[in-house]
């Protein structure tokens, strides 16, 4: 960024974690950004109590002005996560999203901090390397365009974790971060994602010292549990016939789900920005939603209905990981799934064993299947020879095409 445009930024907004980076990064934009005031935001989407205690004085003493810490656990699940499981996004085949799909609420908690206060500016700690780099800045593009966006991984000439603490210990600016926390991770009420370590070998098994959220299923409980999801219109409204706010019923689902040891991936995924990448994700309750929804669908959807449903999670997939929320696209999308939700009613067992969830039992009042037409048995409602003609129209283009080439 020239000289002059950087002089011209006298309040910025970060997206503030208490970690490493931004923690470097507060003192940073002050010394190079003319002294700007360095406003500190914080986002809760239920990555815990413990990377959120005393946030606000860690802000404060790296240099910010103010912190705040707004609480979106409750929106997150209900005007984030609800919405995309009626898509049935589930990226590269595996990826529950969990990352990606928190990315525009922040976004947009930090745009409105950014409003409130009257900054000129909006910052973010991401790598010049990832994906969440496109999805905050994209977001910002959309919601609050006049407003600057600073990059400091695109800017500064510190390379590696050891820089960034050798910076913080310079200007005596405690951080808890060390050199013997080897792996990257973000949590939120959805999932917890590992990077690093060993897992940027390929070819190496994860150890359990990556695995924080969810029970070793060597080490899962010998007896299977179960539990009941009850939707209605799409919604899930409650939970062994609970009735929860969107939060506490996934917090609940990640309980269960993770003492079975549910919800593990191991993966190497795309970018967006072209390199691949390899990562552990754990996803307990969120993997039983999905199980659960999918699961009722397959009960209420017609064939074709459920074929373009499916065509929708696998578009909507790549545009949440990209960053593509505040979109007419997405847009689109969220109202051809959401259409699909007003059938989806009923209730849904999950079986839970050994890092498996399983639908056992299905029932709805909008069901499409009828025992009598699916029975082997006899039966007064479908005339078997009545599919002979129905074959031979339904094959009679290939009909047609053979016999043009025999000729």
């Amino acid at each position: 960024m020239a000289l002059s445009a950087k002089k011209q930024i006298k309040k910025v907004v970060l997206a503030y974690s208490g970690g490493l980076d931004t923690s470097a990064i507060i003192p940073w934009l002050k010394e190079n950004y003319d002294d700007c005031e360095v406003v500190a935001f914080c986002a809760d989407v239920g990555q815990g109590e413990e990377e959120l205690e005393g946030i606000v004085e860690k802000a404060i003493a790296s240099g910010a002005s103010e912190c705040h810490v707004v609480d979106l656990k409750e929106a997150f699940v209900a005007d984030y996560i609800y919405p995309i499981i009626k898509t049935g996004a589930v990226y590269e085949g595996q990826y529950l999203l969990g990352t990606s799909m928190a990315r525009p609420i922040i976004a947009k908690a930090q745009v409105d901090v950014a409003l409130k206060v009257g900054a000129d500016a909006v910052c973010h700690g991401c790598t010049g390397k990832g994906n969440d780099q496109v999805r905050f800045e994209s977001c910002f593009a959309a919601l609050a365009p006049q407003l600057t966006v600073i990059a400091p991984w695109r800017e500064w000439d510190m390379v590696s974790r050891e820089d960034l603490l050798a910076y913080l210990d310079e200007r005596n600016i405690p951080c808890s971060a060390s050199l013997t926390k080897i792996y990257s991770r973000d949590a939120n009420a959805w999932h917890i994602s590992h990077e690093g370590g060993e897992l940027e070998d390929p070819w190496c098994e994860p150890s359990k010292e990556v695995w924080t959220m969810t029970v070793d299923p060597l080490d899962a409980p010998n007896e299977p549990g179960s539990v009941t999801l009850s939707f209605d219109k799409g919604e899930l409204v409650a939970v062994d016939g609970e009735s929860m706010t969107p939060y506490a019923a996934l917090m609940y689902l990640n309980e269960k789900a993770a003492a079975h040891g549910v919800g593990r991936i191991d993966i190497v995924e795309n970018r967006l920005v072209g390199m691949k990448s390899r990562g552990c994700y754990e996803t307990p309750g969120g993997t039983v939603l999905m199980a659960a929804y999918k699961g009722l669908e397959t009960l209420v959807l017609d064939k074709e209905s459920l074929k373009f449903r499916e065509s929708v999670g696998l578009e909507f997939s790549h545009v949440i990981y990209d960053g593509r929320w505040f979109t007419p696209l997405a847009k689109a999308q969220l109202a051809a799934a959401a259409s699909f939700a007003e059938q989806v009613t009923g209730d849904i067992v999950v079986k839970l064993y050994k890092g498996q969830a399983v639908v056992t039992q299905r029932r709805s009042p909008n069901s499409l299947y009828s025992e009598e037409f699916a029975t082997f048995g006899a039966d007064d409602v479908y005339d078997q020879k009545h599919a002979e003609g129905f074959i031979r129209l339904y094959s009679l283009s290939s009909r047609i095409a053979a016999l043009h080439q025999n000729k």
